[in-house]
Protein backbone atom coordinates (compact mmCIF):
# COMPACT_ATOMS: atom_id res chain seq x y z
CA UNK A 1 0.00 0.00 0.00
CA UNK A 2 1.51 3.37 -0.98
CA UNK A 3 2.84 5.52 1.88
CA UNK A 4 4.46 8.97 2.35
CA UNK A 5 3.68 11.97 0.16
CA UNK A 6 2.40 9.86 -2.64
CA UNK A 7 -0.45 8.67 -0.46
CA UNK A 8 -2.12 12.16 -0.07
CA UNK A 9 -5.35 12.56 -2.00
CA UNK A 10 -6.28 15.61 -4.20
CA UNK A 11 -8.96 16.61 -1.61
CA UNK A 12 -6.30 16.95 1.10
CA UNK A 13 -4.25 19.23 -1.04
CA UNK A 14 -7.25 21.43 -1.76
CA UNK A 15 -8.13 21.76 1.97
CA UNK A 16 -4.58 22.77 2.83
CA UNK A 17 -4.65 25.48 0.19
CA UNK A 18 -7.99 26.84 1.50
CA UNK A 19 -6.66 27.03 5.04
CA UNK A 20 -3.62 28.96 3.85
CA UNK A 21 -5.84 31.34 1.91
CA UNK A 22 -8.01 32.06 4.98
CA UNK A 23 -4.93 32.74 7.14
CA UNK A 24 -3.53 35.07 4.53
CA UNK A 25 -6.79 36.98 4.24
CA UNK A 26 -7.00 37.30 8.05
CA UNK A 27 -3.44 38.67 8.27
CA UNK A 28 -4.19 41.17 5.50
CA UNK A 29 -7.39 42.38 7.17
CA UNK A 30 -5.62 42.75 10.51
CA UNK A 31 -2.76 44.70 8.92
CA UNK A 32 -5.23 46.92 7.06
CA UNK A 33 -7.19 47.68 10.23
CA UNK A 34 -4.04 48.58 12.16
CA UNK A 35 -2.90 50.83 9.40
CA UNK A 36 -6.08 52.82 8.99
CA UNK A 37 -7.17 52.83 12.67
CA UNK A 38 -10.70 53.41 13.93
CA UNK A 39 -12.58 56.36 12.39
CA UNK A 40 -12.32 59.43 14.60
CA UNK A 41 -15.59 60.81 16.13
CA UNK A 42 -16.84 64.27 14.96
CA UNK A 43 -15.93 67.13 17.29
CA UNK A 44 -18.88 68.90 18.98
CA UNK A 45 -18.91 72.71 18.35
CA UNK A 46 -19.23 73.67 22.00
CA UNK A 47 -18.98 77.43 21.35
CA UNK A 48 -21.90 77.30 18.94
CA UNK A 49 -23.94 75.18 21.34
CA UNK A 50 -23.19 77.62 24.17
CA UNK A 51 -24.21 80.62 22.07
CA UNK A 52 -27.50 78.94 21.15
CA UNK A 53 -28.22 78.17 24.80
CA UNK A 54 -27.55 81.79 25.80
CA UNK A 55 -29.84 83.12 23.04
CA UNK A 56 -32.63 80.74 24.04
CA UNK A 57 -32.23 81.77 27.68
CA UNK A 58 -32.52 85.45 26.74
CA UNK A 59 -35.61 84.77 24.64
CA UNK A 60 -37.15 82.90 27.55
CA UNK A 61 -36.34 85.74 29.97
CA UNK A 62 -37.84 88.35 27.66
CA UNK A 63 -40.95 86.26 27.16
CA UNK A 64 -41.28 85.78 30.93
CA UNK A 65 -41.18 89.54 31.49
CA UNK A 66 -42.95 90.90 28.41
CA UNK A 67 -45.73 88.42 27.70
CA UNK A 68 -47.59 89.09 30.98
CA UNK A 69 -47.34 92.86 30.35
CA UNK A 70 -48.77 92.56 26.84
CA UNK A 71 -51.45 90.26 28.18
CA UNK A 72 -52.34 92.80 30.88
CA UNK A 73 -52.50 95.57 28.28
CA UNK A 74 -54.76 93.49 26.09
CA UNK A 75 -57.00 92.75 29.05
CA UNK A 76 -57.10 96.43 30.01
CA UNK A 77 -58.23 97.30 26.48
CA UNK A 78 -61.43 95.40 27.20
CA UNK A 79 -62.21 98.01 29.84
CA UNK A 80 -61.68 101.11 27.71
CA UNK A 81 -64.82 103.32 27.69
CA UNK A 82 -66.77 103.63 24.46
CA UNK A 83 -70.08 104.99 23.21
CA UNK A 84 -71.62 101.58 23.74
CA UNK A 85 -69.94 100.92 27.09
CA UNK A 86 -69.75 104.20 29.00
CA UNK A 87 -68.76 102.65 32.33
CA UNK A 88 -66.74 99.46 31.80
CA UNK A 89 -66.15 99.17 35.55
CA UNK A 90 -69.53 97.46 35.69
CA UNK A 91 -67.69 94.38 34.45
CA UNK A 92 -65.07 94.46 37.22
CA UNK A 93 -65.85 92.23 40.16
CA UNK A 94 -65.97 94.05 43.51
CA UNK A 95 -66.46 97.65 42.32
CA UNK A 96 -68.75 99.68 44.59
CA UNK A 97 -70.67 102.62 43.08
CA UNK A 98 -72.30 105.55 44.87
CA UNK A 99 -73.81 108.74 43.41
CA UNK A 100 -72.47 111.89 45.04
CA UNK A 101 -73.31 115.56 44.51
CA UNK A 102 -70.47 117.59 43.00
CA UNK A 103 -68.98 120.99 43.70
CA UNK A 104 -69.50 121.12 47.48
CA UNK A 105 -66.37 122.74 48.89
CA UNK A 106 -65.09 123.01 52.45
CA UNK A 107 -62.33 125.15 53.91
CA UNK A 108 -58.74 124.02 54.51
CA UNK A 109 -59.40 123.35 58.21
CA UNK A 110 -62.83 121.79 57.92
CA UNK A 111 -63.49 118.07 58.20
CA UNK A 112 -66.06 116.03 56.32
CA UNK A 113 -67.99 113.19 57.93
CA UNK A 114 -67.35 110.80 55.09
CA UNK A 115 -69.49 107.70 54.75
CA UNK A 116 -66.70 105.58 53.26
CA UNK A 117 -63.07 104.97 54.12
CA UNK A 118 -61.25 105.96 52.02
CA UNK A 119 -63.87 108.37 50.69
CA UNK A 120 -64.57 108.52 46.96
CA UNK A 121 -67.04 111.36 46.63
CA UNK A 122 -68.95 114.01 48.52
CA UNK A 123 -67.88 117.38 49.95
CA UNK A 124 -64.20 118.15 49.61
CA UNK A 125 -61.59 120.87 49.91
CA UNK A 126 -61.67 123.67 47.35
CA UNK A 127 -58.05 122.77 46.45
CA UNK A 128 -57.33 119.42 44.86
CA UNK A 129 -54.33 117.22 45.56
CA UNK A 130 -51.90 117.36 42.66
CA UNK A 131 -52.56 114.23 40.62
CA UNK A 132 -50.06 114.22 37.78
CA UNK A 133 -48.68 110.78 38.60
CA UNK A 134 -47.71 111.75 42.16
CA UNK A 135 -46.56 109.10 44.63
CA UNK A 136 -46.87 110.60 48.10
CA UNK A 137 -44.66 108.89 50.70
CA UNK A 138 -46.92 110.00 53.55
CA UNK A 139 -50.68 109.96 54.00
CA UNK A 140 -52.40 113.11 52.71
CA UNK A 141 -55.58 114.91 53.72
CA UNK A 142 -58.58 113.07 52.33
CA UNK A 143 -60.58 116.23 51.59
CA UNK A 144 -57.93 117.25 49.04
CA UNK A 145 -57.67 113.79 47.50
CA UNK A 146 -61.43 113.58 46.94
CA UNK A 147 -61.33 116.80 44.91
CA UNK A 148 -58.79 115.11 42.62
CA UNK A 149 -61.33 112.38 41.95
CA UNK A 150 -63.81 115.03 40.86
CA UNK A 151 -61.28 115.97 38.16
CA UNK A 152 -61.19 112.43 36.77
CA UNK A 153 -58.16 111.09 38.66
CA UNK A 154 -57.56 107.65 40.14
CA UNK A 155 -56.39 107.55 43.76
CA UNK A 156 -54.56 104.41 44.89
CA UNK A 157 -54.51 104.16 48.67
CA UNK A 158 -52.72 101.37 50.52
CA UNK A 159 -52.30 100.20 54.09
CA UNK A 160 -48.58 100.52 54.93
CA UNK A 161 -48.95 97.71 57.47
CA UNK A 162 -50.32 95.29 54.86
CA UNK A 163 -48.28 96.11 51.75
CA UNK A 164 -44.53 95.44 51.80
CA UNK A 165 -41.84 97.40 49.95
CA UNK A 166 -42.07 95.17 46.87
CA UNK A 167 -45.83 95.65 46.77
CA UNK A 168 -45.44 99.42 47.05
CA UNK A 169 -43.02 99.36 44.13
CA UNK A 170 -45.54 97.40 42.08
CA UNK A 171 -48.22 100.00 42.77
CA UNK A 172 -45.83 102.86 41.99
CA UNK A 173 -45.43 101.55 38.46
CA UNK A 174 -49.16 102.08 37.95
CA UNK A 175 -48.94 105.73 39.02
CA UNK A 176 -45.49 107.28 38.74
CA UNK A 177 -45.57 109.80 35.88
CA UNK A 178 -49.08 108.80 34.77
CA UNK A 179 -51.39 111.80 34.36
CA UNK A 180 -54.53 111.93 36.49
CA UNK A 181 -53.31 109.46 39.09
CA UNK A 182 -52.03 109.74 42.65
CA UNK A 183 -50.99 107.29 45.34
CA UNK A 184 -50.55 107.55 49.09
CA UNK A 185 -50.55 105.47 52.27
CA UNK A 186 -53.85 105.27 54.15
CA UNK A 187 -53.32 104.13 57.76
CA UNK A 188 -56.02 101.87 59.17
CA UNK A 189 -57.34 100.77 55.77
CA UNK A 190 -59.34 97.56 56.21
CA UNK A 191 -57.82 96.03 53.06
CA UNK A 192 -54.30 96.11 51.67
CA UNK A 193 -55.27 98.35 48.73
CA UNK A 194 -58.18 100.58 47.81
CA UNK A 195 -58.74 102.21 44.41
CA UNK A 196 -60.90 105.31 44.12
CA UNK A 197 -62.40 107.28 41.27
CA UNK A 198 -65.35 109.63 41.63
CA UNK A 199 -68.28 107.51 42.81
CA UNK A 200 -66.34 104.24 42.41
CA UNK A 201 -64.23 102.13 44.75
CA UNK A 202 -62.47 98.76 44.57
CA UNK A 203 -60.72 97.17 47.55
CA UNK A 204 -58.12 94.44 46.98
CA UNK A 205 -55.69 92.22 48.86
CA UNK A 206 -52.80 92.07 46.39
CA UNK A 207 -50.85 94.67 44.38
CA UNK A 208 -50.59 92.06 41.60
CA UNK A 209 -54.37 91.86 41.15
CA UNK A 210 -55.17 92.41 37.47
CA UNK A 211 -58.26 94.42 38.42
CA UNK A 212 -56.01 97.36 39.28
CA UNK A 213 -55.20 97.87 35.61
CA UNK A 214 -58.82 97.26 34.64
CA UNK A 215 -60.08 99.87 37.12
CA UNK A 216 -57.60 102.48 35.85
CA UNK A 217 -58.44 101.74 32.20
CA UNK A 218 -62.18 101.97 32.86
CA UNK A 219 -62.33 105.11 34.99
CA UNK A 220 -59.29 107.37 34.61
CA UNK A 221 -60.52 110.42 32.68
CA UNK A 222 -63.72 108.60 31.76
CA UNK A 223 -65.83 111.64 30.92
CA UNK A 224 -69.00 109.65 31.58
CA UNK A 225 -68.24 109.04 35.25
CA UNK A 226 -66.86 112.22 36.86
CA UNK A 227 -68.35 115.72 37.18
CA UNK A 228 -65.61 118.20 36.35
CA UNK A 229 -64.61 117.14 32.85
CA UNK A 230 -61.70 119.18 31.56
CA UNK A 231 -60.36 120.20 34.97
CA UNK A 232 -56.65 120.18 35.66
CA UNK A 233 -54.69 117.86 37.91
CA UNK A 234 -51.70 120.19 38.07
CA UNK A 235 -50.87 122.43 40.99
CA UNK A 236 -52.19 125.95 40.60
CA UNK A 237 -49.50 128.32 41.96
CA UNK A 238 -50.51 130.90 44.51
CA UNK A 239 -51.76 131.27 48.06
CA UNK A 240 -53.55 128.20 49.36
CA UNK A 241 -52.17 125.94 46.63
CA UNK A 242 -51.42 122.30 47.32
CA UNK A 243 -47.76 121.83 48.24
CA UNK A 244 -46.66 118.46 46.87
CA UNK A 245 -43.50 118.52 49.00
CA UNK A 246 -45.40 119.29 52.17
CA UNK A 247 -49.05 118.33 51.59
CA UNK A 248 -51.79 118.76 54.21
CA UNK A 249 -51.48 115.76 56.55
CA UNK A 250 -53.88 112.89 57.01
CA UNK A 251 -56.08 113.11 60.11
CA UNK A 252 -56.85 109.69 61.55
CA UNK A 253 -59.10 110.96 64.32
CA UNK A 254 -62.88 110.68 63.89
CA UNK A 255 -64.56 113.84 62.58
CA UNK A 256 -66.12 115.96 65.33
CA UNK A 257 -69.71 117.20 65.63
CA UNK A 258 -68.87 120.24 63.53
CA UNK A 259 -67.85 118.13 60.54
CA UNK A 260 -69.62 118.80 57.25
CA UNK A 261 -72.24 116.11 56.51
CA UNK A 262 -72.20 114.12 53.28
CA UNK A 263 -75.06 116.11 51.78
CA UNK A 264 -73.14 119.34 52.35
CA UNK A 265 -76.08 120.87 54.17
CA UNK A 266 -75.69 124.61 54.43
CA UNK A 267 -73.02 124.85 51.68
CA UNK A 268 -73.95 126.19 48.25
CA UNK A 269 -72.41 124.12 45.45
CA UNK A 270 -69.74 125.85 43.38
CA UNK A 271 -71.53 127.08 40.25
CA UNK A 272 -68.34 126.69 38.22
CA UNK A 273 -68.48 122.93 38.75
CA UNK A 274 -72.10 122.43 37.82
CA UNK A 275 -73.19 121.26 34.41
CA UNK A 276 -69.99 119.59 33.24
CA UNK A 277 -67.36 121.12 31.02
CA UNK A 278 -67.74 124.08 28.73
CA UNK A 279 -66.73 123.97 25.10
CA UNK A 280 -62.98 123.60 24.81
CA UNK A 281 -62.76 121.54 27.98
CA UNK A 282 -62.83 124.20 30.75
CA UNK A 283 -65.51 123.62 33.41
CA UNK A 284 -68.32 126.15 33.61
CA UNK A 285 -66.93 128.27 30.81
CA UNK A 286 -64.16 129.67 33.01
CA UNK A 287 -61.31 131.30 31.13
CA UNK A 288 -58.00 129.46 31.02
CA UNK A 289 -55.86 129.57 34.11
CA UNK A 290 -58.60 130.07 36.71
CA UNK A 291 -59.13 127.47 39.45
CA UNK A 292 -61.21 124.57 38.21
CA UNK A 293 -59.92 124.83 34.66
CA UNK A 294 -56.66 124.01 32.94
CA UNK A 295 -53.90 126.51 33.70
CA UNK A 296 -52.70 128.85 31.02
CA UNK A 297 -55.60 128.15 28.65
CA UNK A 298 -54.45 124.59 27.97
CA UNK A 299 -56.99 122.09 26.70
CA UNK A 300 -57.55 118.40 26.96
CA UNK A 301 -57.45 116.27 23.80
CA UNK A 302 -60.66 116.60 21.74
CA UNK A 303 -61.83 113.11 22.63
CA UNK A 304 -61.89 114.09 26.33
CA UNK A 305 -63.65 117.41 25.82
CA UNK A 306 -67.36 117.71 26.37
CA UNK A 307 -69.56 120.59 25.19
CA UNK A 308 -71.51 122.63 27.69
CA UNK A 309 -75.24 121.88 27.98
CA UNK A 310 -77.04 123.41 25.00
CA UNK A 311 -73.83 124.35 23.22
CA UNK A 312 -73.64 123.38 19.54
CA UNK A 313 -71.27 120.61 18.66
CA UNK A 314 -67.92 121.69 17.30
CA UNK A 315 -67.78 121.56 13.49
CA UNK A 316 -65.87 118.70 11.97
CA UNK A 317 -62.44 119.62 10.62
CA UNK A 318 -62.30 120.37 6.89
CA UNK A 319 -60.87 117.54 4.79
CA UNK A 320 -57.30 117.91 3.65
CA UNK A 321 -56.95 119.19 0.05
CA UNK A 322 -56.32 116.53 -2.51
CA UNK A 323 -52.66 116.36 -3.66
Amino acid sequence: MPSGPESRSPQGKTGAKSAKAIKAATRKSSTSSRGKGLPKGRQIPWMTVGAVVVVLALIGLLAYNLVPKYHDQAEAQKFTPSDTNKDPSSGIDGVVKVDYPAGIHVGPTQRVAYDKSPPFGGPHDATWATCTGNVYPKAIRTENAVHSLEHGAIWIAYNPDKVDAAGVDTLKKKVDGQAYTLMSPYPGLDKAISLQSWGHQLKLDSPDDKRIGEFIAALRLNKNTYPEVGASCSTIPGQGSFDTNNPPPFDATPPGPDAVPMDGKGIAPDAAEQGGAAAGGLPGGMPGGLPGGLPGGAQLPPELQQPAPGAPAAPAPAPAPAP
